[in-house]
């Protein structure tokens, strides 16, 4: 199955788009990009140039996934999401010239397997958004979040561990938790969660 590119969509010649993906309308795909087997790029997303995205992996719509991002398989980015790449913004040098391209070294954000990134939500690189973690609709990441943590507001926090579900954890007392939708045990061991 080939990828399906919608009309509108503007995807370079020297993007790579894997098989059963789509690509909607006034959607844009940069040069060099590549994308695995069965996403999605909903209408009016970016995805910048040499960004790297997995298998399976949703862009919701107006979601801004800027380069050098590098996108696990499974991910979720949500509706007008922005993953940024400048540490330090500026439309001109201190003389008053505008910037070019040349006058930058882009940063990335990496997301792991299996995490979604909420509605509007904004991680700020260079950050690195742990696999299955859950960023809230809105929140503003500013620095790594661990795997399976639940981070909120602005700047981001946690305020409780998910599972593969999505879904928060239910805390047994004992460093243990369990997920109510799969049965599954994490163990929290020094501040970070995994499969017991």
């Amino acid at each position: 199955m080939s990828a399906t590119v919608k009309p509108t969509a503007q995807v370079d010649d020297r993007a790579t788009l894997g098989s059963g993906t789509t690509v909607w309308e006034l959607a844009q795909v940069r040069e060099n990009a590549t994308l695995g087997e069965q996403c999605i790029v909903g209408r009016g997303a970016y995805i910048g140039s040499g960004v790297q995205i997995g298998d399976r992996v949703k862009i919701q719509n107006h979601a801004l996934v800027y380069e050098p991002a590098q996108v696990a398989d499974g991910v979720f980015i949500g509706p007008a999401a922005v993953l940024t790449n400048d540490e330090f913004p500026r439309a001109v040098a201190p003389d008053g010239s505008l910037k070019s391209g040349a006058d930058w070294t882009p940063v990335g954000v990496t997301i792991d397997e299996g995490a979604s990134i909420g509605a509007r939500a904004v991680c700020v690189a260079p950050v690195r958004i742990g696999a299955w973690a859950l960023v809230a609709a809105g929140a503003v990441v500013t620095k790594d979040v661990p795997p399976h943590a639940l981070v909120v507001g602005v700047p981001a926090r946690r305020i409780a561990w998910v599972g593969r579900a999505g879904r928060p954890l239910d805390d047994q007392g004992d460093g243990t938790f369990t997920c109510p939708e799969t049965g599954e045990t994490y163990r929290e061991t020094d501040g970070r969660l995994a499969l017991a």
